[in-house]
C-alpha cells in the first residue's frame, strides 16, 4: 500500500514526460507508417512556444494551419533513415484519445527494410526529463528502446 502511495504522490508532485513513437514497415506496400502519442497538453505548450501562437489542440479555431504546425514541428524533430536513406514522411493527421494526441505519418514506398536510424527529441526542448518510447517493426519483428533526453538518436537492424 505504501508503494502504490508513493507512486502516487510522485507523480502529483514530480509529473513524469514520456511520449511513444511507433514506426512499423508495410511489407505489402513497403511504405513507413508512423504513429506518435503525445500529452497533448504538453505538445500543445510545445506548439505555442515554438510558434509564438495560442494554441487549441481539443477545438483548434483554425485546423489547417494546426495540421501544417504539428506536421513541421514532427518533422523538425523526428527523422527516419531506412538502410541509409532519410525516409519522407508525410503528416496524415492527428487524433485526441483521452490525455493523448496521436499523430499519424506516412511514407512512400520505401522497399525491404534492412535498418532503421531514428533521432527522436520530441519535447526534449520543453522538459529535461522527457523519455521518448521508440519501437520498431519490420517482418514482425519489434525493437524497442527508450531514448531519455539528451539521447535522441537509435538504430536497429534486422
Amino acid at each position: 500500500m505504501s508503494g502504490i502511495l508513493l507512486l502516487l504522490w510522485l507523480n502529483i508532485f514530480h509529473p513524469f514526460y514520456v511520449s511513444v513513437t511507433e514506426i512499423r514497415h508495410n511489407k505489402h506496400t513497403g511504405t513507413v507508417q508512423v504513429s506518435v502519442r503525445v500529452f497533448f497538453d504538453d505538445f500543445e505548450k510545445a506548439l505555442e512556444e515554438k510558434y509564438d501562437k495560442k494554441l487549441n489542440i481539443l477545438k483548434p479555431a483554425d485546423h489547417k494551419q494546426l495540421d501544417l504546425l504539428i506536421a513541421t514541428y514532427i518533422k523538425a524533430h523526428l527523422k527516419i533513415s531506412a538502410n541509409g536513406k532519410i525516409v519522407n514522411l508525410k503528416y496524415l493527421g492527428y487524433e485526441i484519445e483521452e490525455d493523448a494526441a496521436w499523430c499519424y505519418l506516412e511514407s512512400e514506398n520505401v522497399g525491404q527494410i534492412k535498418q532503421f536510424a531514428i533521432e527522436n527529441d520530441l519535447l526534449f526542448e520543453q522538459h529535461s526529463s522527457q523519455s521518448n518510447m521508440v519501437h520498431a517493426i519490420v517482418n514482425g519483428i519489434r525493437k524497442s528502446t527508450k531514448l531519455d533526453n539528451p539521447k535522441k538518436e537509435v538504430k536497429f537492424i534486422w
